[in-house]
Parts: structure tokens; sequence; C-alpha cells
């Protein structure tokens, strides 16, 4: 006897929580179980907790669109959000359809019975279940493990190496030499965070990175919200923040020698007089080539310009015993070596997809608007945008499955799938240069030259598209089930085990 659901959601994080209560305020007949890997909500919000994690968006982009961010912060700290996010699912009721150490390892479609068969690892055992619609979002972090280089001599370093992703609680950094290696988000968030406590930090970077630095409280919404009342305000806010950024994205790609001036303006004032800005903030690549990090109320500047934090911008050639040495011969002591040096990338969360008994080859695929899969019916995913907040892609890809599942409905559909075009030439899923994304690209599904098989980065574009564009728009097909269903399923009742 199996148990059968109408939508299985894989992952309990930001965009899980989000699918699950767009699903089940739209649709609320439809039986719908989470299946988290892990044993809390959360996902990256649970994951990391280095000090100072933080989101490197504004939460009014962040947060969800049916929920309004309320705290003043704009800019907010991972426990914050990890808040928001939980709050979220036990208000909804969410919590109770969530099965945690549930972790989906194999997905197999049959056509003849419209209906997924998961394979799905628990407490040591494997269980298999049915659903209609396999929604996965999973984000597309590794979990297990993040990404540190091969650096030689590391064996010989007498202090602690720790990467951000397994951050140790037992790790005190207070009074200690620090170096983190590192210029992204990740690093820029750690540096003036443990700049707090620490003898001194390093942050050690091979080349540079675009950052601009953007205020905690945003005045303007504060403002609105006196005047509107939450919920609309958040709204306007909302708009005037993706407006912003899409023209800040737009001139960077468009005008980048006008940007890459505004930016490095930018940052001359928040640095001491005769900083060497040249050397150690003015990357090789475009503004937003790769991803432009934001530090709240220029924390990190600050970190710098008080003389608790400093940048070197280097190679290295080795690990000692007491720290790192570096290609230009310099040596940095160091008690504490923090890896901020990228992500692993992992694909629909591992997840191996069979279509009619035949394996699907995720690199040989195709991606519909970003969210399905050319050849596998009933199936979406979230990724969201690299320039933008992660959830307003999200949202609007949980808008459009809950239409597509109203469309199949309304015209007795048992399943659609995206049929690709031969004609249209493949495209890397992200055309993004950053280094956790160039070194993972191989294994993921592919983009095509021309819409609806590009990934759009344009969230007002995607609106008119996902939240508004045509369903049936002859690039799905839609079908029936030819055979007859077995009749011992059981419909799962909301709760879990």
């Amino acid at each position: 006897m199996s148990e059968h659901l109408d939508v299985v959601i894989v992952g309990a994080g930001l965009s899980g929580i989000g699918a699950a209560h767009h699903l089940q305020t739209a649709l609320p007949d439809r039986t719908y179980l989470v299946l988290e890997a892990r044993e809390t909500i959360g996902g990256t919000w649970d994951l990391f907790r280095y000090p100072g994690v933080r989101s490197d968006s504004d939460m009014h982009t962040l947060g969800y669109r049916f929920r309004p961010w309320t705290d003043a912060k704009a800019i907010a700290d991972g426990p914050a959000i990890l808040d928001y996010v939980r709050a979220t699912a036990t208000e909804a009721g969410i919590d109770r359809r969530i099965r945690f150490g549930h972790k989906v390892v194999d997905a197999s479609w049959d056509s003849g019975t419209a209906r997924w068969t998961l394979t799905v690892e628990h407490a040591a055992a494997t269980v298999t279940m049915t659903c209609s619609y396999l929604y996965v979002c999973g984000g597309y972090y590794h979990y297990d493990r993040g990404y540190t280089p091969e650096f030689d001599g590391i064996e010989d370093f007498g202090g602690r190496v720790v990467h951000p992703q397994h951050w140790p609680d037992d790790l005190d950094h207070a009074g200690r030499r620090v170096v983190v290696i590192g210029s992204g988000a990740t690093a820029v968030t750690l540096v003036p965070a443990l700049a707090r406590d620490a003898a001194h930090v390093t942050m050690l970077q091979r080349s540079p990175t675009y950052i601009l630095s953007a205020p905690t409280v945003d005045a303007v919404a504060t403002r609105l919200r006196a005047l509107l009342g939450p919920r609309r305000a958040y709204a306007v806010t909302r708009w005037k923040n993706v407006l912003i950024s899409t023209l800040i994205y737009q001139l960077s790609q468009r005008r980048p020698a006008m940007m890459r001036k505004f930016i490095r303006e930018q940052t001359i004032k928040q640095l001491p007089e005769g900083y060497e800005v040249d050397v150690h903030f003015n990357p090789a690549y475009g503004p937003w080539d790769q991803r432009l990090c934001l530090v709240p109320d220029a924390d990190l500047f600050r970190a710098i310009g008080d003389g608790s934090a400093s940048v070197v911008t280097d190679r290295i050639d080795r690990f000692t015993e007491r720290g790192l040495r570096l290609a230009s011969g310099a040596e940095i002591e160091a008690d504490i070596v923090v890896t901020a040096t990228g992500l692993r990338l992992l694909a629909l969360g591992g997840i191996r997809l069979a279509v009619d008994g035949r394996e699907v080859p995720l690199p040989e695929t195709m991606a519909y608007k970003g969210m399905m899969l050319g050849g596998v019916p009933n199936f979406a995913f979230t990724i969201g945008y690299t320039n933008a907040s992660w959830t307003l892609k999200a949202d609007l890809v949980a808008e459009y499955v809950c239409r597509l599942l109203r469309h199949m409905d309304a015209h007795s559909y048992d399943y659609c799938v995206p049929v690709p075009d031969p004609a249209i030439d493949a495209r890397p899923l992200l055309d993004f240069q950053a280094g956790y994304v160039l070194r993972s690209l191989d294994r993921f599904p592919k983009a095509g030259s021309r819409a609806p098989w590009r990934l759009g980065m344009n969230y007002a574009q995607d609106v008119l598209t996902l939240r508004h564009g045509r369903i049936d728009d002859g690039t799905l097909r839609f079908a029936r089930a030819t055979r007859h269903r077995a009749g011992s399923d059981v419909l799962a009742e909301p709760g879990g085990h």
C-alpha cells in the first residue's frame, strides 16, 4: 500500500515554505507534503551559522510577497530571516505538513498512470510514495560541504582552519589574529563581524570585488509604513527596490565604465584618505559580471578605517606553521584561517530523475522558463535570480505552478510536459561568471537561446510572463493518463511522521 499526494514539495527552506503557502492558499483541496532532508525548517538560513551571517538583499524583496517584512532592519541577519521563515510556516500550518529527515534520492515518472514514484531515505531505511506533481525547492547549494581549493602546506599550520559553511560552535575568535580568504559576499560579511572581537582580521583576496554600502534601515519604508500601513507600504517598497536594483543592473551591463566610476567614487568616500582603492577595490571584470556585494552601513569600510581589519590583495604561496606565505614573499601570521572560498552547487539536490524507465541526464535537458525541464512531465524547480533577491523569482514560480495546476484541472488533464524545439541553441543555465557557478555549470540543465527556454533575469518581465502570460503557449503539451491507477493508494493527511 503506497501513500499518494497530489503534490510533493522538496525542501523546507525559504522557497519550499513559500511554495507550500501559495499552493494551499490557491488550491486548498490539494493534498501535499514537504519533504526535508534535514531536521529543521530554514534551509540555507539554518545551515549557515557563521558570525554576522545576513542577507545580501533587502528584506522587502527577499521577503515573501504574501507576508510583509515589518522589522525596521531592511538588511537582516540570519537568525531574523530564519525566524521569519519559521513563523510563516507555523502561522499557515505548513509545519504540520513537513516530514523531516526525508531525503528524496530518486524520482521516476510513469506516463501511463501520470504519477511520480519517489524513493526517499529516512532513518536508515528507504520508503516510497507517489505524487502527481513534483516540485523541487531545495536551492542549488551542496549542503554537505563547501568549496576549498587545495592549499600547499595546510597540514603544517599550527592554528585552526574553518569553512564558513561548517562553522564550529566551539570556535572562539576573541583576541585572535584571523585571516579570511576570499572577497565575496561571505567574506565581506565575516570580516566586520569578526573584527569586533578579534585582535585583527585580514581579508586576503586574490582579486577585488565590487562592494556598495546600503543603509540597514530603509527610511522610505519606515515612512511609508506610518502613512500606508504595513501591507501597502511593503508592496510599494518592494517595487521601489526592484526598480532601483534593476536600474543598477541594467546600467552596469550597458554603461559599465560609468558604473565602475560611480562605485569607485562611493568606495573612496567610505575609506580613509589615501587608501589604495585601485589595488584592493578595483575588480578586473565589469560591474555585475559577478554578484555585486552589499554591506550594511559601510561596516566593512568602517572596520578598515578604524584599523580592526585590513585587506591584502595577493596570491597564496603556501600555509606555514604560523600563518600564510604569499606569492609576493610577504607573510601573514594567523591563529585562525577562514576559507570563505566559495560553495559547491548541486542540481536538484542530487535527485536522480527517470521518465518512463529512462534516466534523465540533466546536462542534456533544457529548462523551460527557468523552472521546468523539457521532456520531464509534471515537474518544477526553483532557481532564483542571480542579480536580485531569490524570493522574487521563487514567488513567481510558485504562482505559475498554481496557475498551471488550475489550468489542468479546468481541462481534465493529468499531466503536462514542455516539448523542446530542436532549432533552439543551448546556453548555460546561469549566465554568471562567479567561480562557484562556473565550477558546476556542466552538471546543470541548459537554457535556450530564446524564450521560453531562456532563463530570464528581469523581475518585471517575469511578472508579465509567469503571473499573467498564457499557460497553453504552444510549448507545453497536455495529456491524460492511459492506464488505470491502482486502487490501494492512500492520500496523506496533514501532519508528518
